[in-house]
């Protein structure tokens, strides 16, 4: 295996984890904007008040978004093991 095999199993890598992640950071993210607009247009500015709503929604979003992070996942190491079976 050289160097552009390698640089390009942990370009995939990094690729897989963003597909895998950026669902979930984005449901949180969108959740936490909208608090913090209701927050600062009624003036209310508890801090606890935006962590329950955004355990919700990531949980949603990960309840949502399991079989496709599932078969995300497997279908990358599936790649990586015939390329690991390859090298033999």
């Amino acid at each position: 295996m050289n160097e552009t095999e390698i640089i390009e199993v942990g370009r995939d890598a990094v690729f897989v984890m963003l597909k895998v992640g950026g669902p979930i950071m984005l449901a949180g993210l969108l959740v936490g904007l909208i608090i913090a607009l209701i927050q600062a247009l009624t003036q209310m500015q508890e801090m606890t008040l935006s962590f329950v709503p955004k355990i919700f929604a990531i949980m949603v979003a990960i309840a949502v978004m399991a079989p496709y992070m599932v078969n995300t996942l497997t279908a990358f190491a599936e790649e990586l093991a015939d390329k690991i079976i390859g090298l033999g």
